[in-house]
């Protein structure tokens, strides 16, 4: 989740040990993790509430909405949202023209997005399904896929990041977002936002699970994808507003492509 307040430190994009789960894309039970899931299963009545705990995410929602529009014509595009939650993302897509399935483990996330859905006239598709599972039968299936604040929660990044390629077609876009692993964001995501500003639950983020754009570069080549841009997101404070930047010492997002 993007974090509002403080000045920008170092991006940390220099060599790193890689945590466990993003040194190989290995066999585990699950495709996801129960207790992830349940943080959010305890927000979701919130998804819509612009003021409640997912306040930063409405604010930069415009912000992502523009970054997809930019290297994708959305109108009539066919697009995966993965970890979907509520449906801000999915939900802004299909205002812009494109054909848009939701993916989440949540029930309660994915509730509150068909409502709020049906309620504003969008036709969506929402499914109780993660990256891994949807792509075994939805290969070369997409023009987009997004994964935007979702990999810093997964149990196996490289895993993930793998189901979504294999998920476009070629000539595809790979759409993501997520924290640095650094004391900046350390200190924003979770002492801030957790435990000064109360923003978010106690717990919500672990430190370890955030990605370096790195690790995130690594797994898309190892995923065969080429990564063409990764941009900072950075929190003005005198003006109130999140841009696009070149800090990516807390949050970042960017997109891949996969080779025609």
């Amino acid at each position: 989740m993007p974090i509002m307040p403080g000045k920008a430190m170092h991006d940390g994009m220099q060599a790193c040990h890689r945590p466990p789960r993003l040194a190989a894309c290995h066999a585990m039970q699950k495709h996801y993790d129960p207790q992830e899931i349940g943080k959010f299963e305890a927000m979701a009545a919130e998804w819509w509430d612009a003021d409640g705990k997912f306040k930063p995410l409405h604010r930069i929602n415009p912000l992502r909405l523009d970054y997809i529009a930019a290297s994708l014509d959305l109108a009539g595009a066919c697009v995966l949202d993965v970890g979907c939650g509520g449906g801000l993302l999915a939900e802004g897509m299909a205002g812009r023209g494109a054909t848009v399935t939701g993916i989440d483990r949540s029930p309660k996330a994915l509730g509150v997005a068909r409502l709020h859905a049906e309620s504003s006239g969008f036709a969506l598709d929402y499914v109780e399904a993660d990256a891994e599972t949807w792509a075994e039968t939805h290969a070369c299936a997409y023009d987009a896929v997004t994964c935007l604040e979702v990999l810093e929660h997964v149990p196996d990044v490289c895993r993930t990041v793998q189901a979504c390629s294999s998920m476009l077609k070629p000539g595809g876009h790979f759409f993501f977002a997520t924290l640095n692993r650094t004391v900046a964001a350390y200190i924003k995501a979770i002492i801030g936002a957790e435990y000064v500003l109360g923003w978010l639950p106690k717990g919500t983020h672990q430190h370890d699970k955030f990605i370096r754009p790195s690790e995130l570069h690594q797994a898309c080549r190892s995923a065969g994808l080429d990564v063409q841009d990764i941009r900072g997101i950075s929190y003005h404070l005198l003006a109130d507003r999140f841009d696009l930047s070149d800090d990516m010492s807390v949050n970042y997002l960017g997109r891949a492509r996969k080779p025609d």
